[in-house]
């Protein structure tokens, strides 16, 4: 059976369609509500691994823009903390599914976790 790890807040439109999306086609999905519980830090290191710092931060959001990122320059250490304390600054959902991730509403990525994982 195939099943995903959503992370994300319930009042995202890109979460709301990442879980609408699987659970569409029947696959078990754990939410992690970063409102109540934030990422681990290895699970913000295998994400950043994959894609980057730059890649995780919604660079358009408002908690990014309120933070002064737009204007500062810290560094991918910074940038980490920064994320563990504020997981507003995340571009979600961010969704794993065995060693394959996405980030953000990439239906395409969606797709292929699960031609993967049959």
């Amino acid at each position: 059976m195939v099943s995903v790890q959503i992370f994300g807040v319930k009042n995202s439109q890109a979460t709301r369609a990442a879980e609408r999306f699987f659970k569409e086609r029947r696959v078990t999905i754990h939410f992690v509500d970063l409102k109540r519980k934030p990422m681990a830090p290895g699970e913000i290191k295998r994400f950043v691994d994959r894609f980057g710092v730059g890649a995780l931060l919604d660079s358009e959001g408002k908690a990014y823009i309120d933070a002064g990122l737009k204007y500062l320059r810290p560094s991918d250490s910074q940038l980490l903390e920064k994320i563990e304390r504020e997981p507003s600054l995340l571009r979600l959902p961010l969704i794993r599914s065995g060693n394959r991730l996405s980030i953000g509403q990439d239906e395409d990525a969606w797709k292929a976790m699960l031609v993967a994982a049959s």
